[in-house]
């Protein structure tokens, strides 16, 4: 096999939804402050009875399930999460034991709002070495874990979910080249620390970063994989808030794309947010089997990985 393409997608979201209304019920806040500031309208909320791996394990079983796979077929499971509550067992493994895995290897990674695209590259490179056949790829994490309620420049932003993909061997390569990096010492600009760990971030600093710094690493993103942006169907950002979105959009040049804008209904899910927004891009038939699509994950450590991917 010369590639590995994703074969499949899917996601899932917890049912309570608390909207920018019952926000204003908590914190000194208000429905168009929070539009007007990051986008965002809704955000889904787990119940304590929902851990970060049984929202790995729904999104993961309605990708097997589109792909026509059983848990069987599966060799290697990563979960990028930045909120899992115990270091051992792993979320990949608690995945696994979830779904009937019954022998794969299993890994979390912890890169926060770039987790996915650094589990995608993982996978596409561990497929085209040979070391595993299929994978099951997965960002989930429960930001209202580690949000502080009482702060309305971050609890207005976050929501809780997973995506996740089917990732194969493939005669004909769909998942682009990575390019990936960071900037070390500005890992301060985004936290999740102490005790209890709570979620913070110096806002005006990731917003000049993200949009005057990765502009450029996209388009190199989308050179690495033989494209212009111009030649993209979709662009999947990080969900991070549309006031970052949209601007980074505009100037990477993607004039003929959709652009992902679920940040709006599910707010900040930090690794889950690209896979659930592409899946959800896919669902509703905005996208179609083939189109090439840039993901671009970016923000905690100061992180960032894109690749351009072939629709499944």
């Amino acid at each position: 096999m010369n590639g590995s393409r994703i074969a499949a997608v899917g996601h899932y979201q917890p049912a309570k939804v608390l909207t920018n209304e019952d926000l204003a019920g908590m914190v000194d806040t208000s429905d168009e402050w929070i539009r007007s500031r990051v986008g965002i309208r809704t955000r889904h909320i787990a119940g304590p009875d929902e851990p970060v791996d049984e929202l790995a394990a729904h999104a993961a079983a309605k990708a097997l399930a589109a792909a026509g796979l059983a848990p069987a077929d599966i060799d290697l499971v990563l979960v990028a999460t930045s909120t899992a509550v115990d270091r051992s067992p792993n979320m990949a493994a608690r995945v696994a034991a979830r779904l009937g895995i019954p022998r794969p290897a299993a890994m979390d990674v912890n890169v926060v709002c770039a987790g996915f695209t650094h589990a995608l590259a993982t996978a596409d490179h561990t497929v085209r070495a040979g070391a595993a056949s299929r994978a099951l790829v997965i960002g989930a994490d429960k930001m209202s874990d580690v949000t502080d309620w009482t702060d309305r420049s971050t609890c207005v932003l976050v929501g809780d979910g997973a995506g996740a993909a089917v990732v194969e061997a493939s005669d004909e390569p769909g998942v682009g080249p990575v390019l990936w990096g960071s900037v070390p010492d500005m890992g301060h600009a985004v936290r999740i620390e102490g005790e209890p760990a709570r979620f913070a971030q110096e806002g005006q600093s990731v917003y000049r970063w993200a949009t005057t710094r990765l502009p450029p690493l996209a388009r190199q993103a989308c050179a690495r994989a033989g494209y212009a942006p111009a030649d993209l169907a979709a662009v999947v950002l990080h969900q991070a808030n549309l006031r970052i979105i949209e601007p980074l959009a505009e100037k990477l040049g993607a004039v003929n794309a959709v652009i992902a804008r679920d940040v709006s209904e599910s707010g900040n899910t930090s690794a889950a947010s690209i896979p659930l927004a592409l899946s959800k891009l896919v669902e509703q038939g905005a996208i179609s089997t083939g189109d090439p699509v840039l993901l671009f994950g970016f923000g905690g450590n100061l992180s960032y990985a894109g690749q351009v991917v072939r629709c499944p």
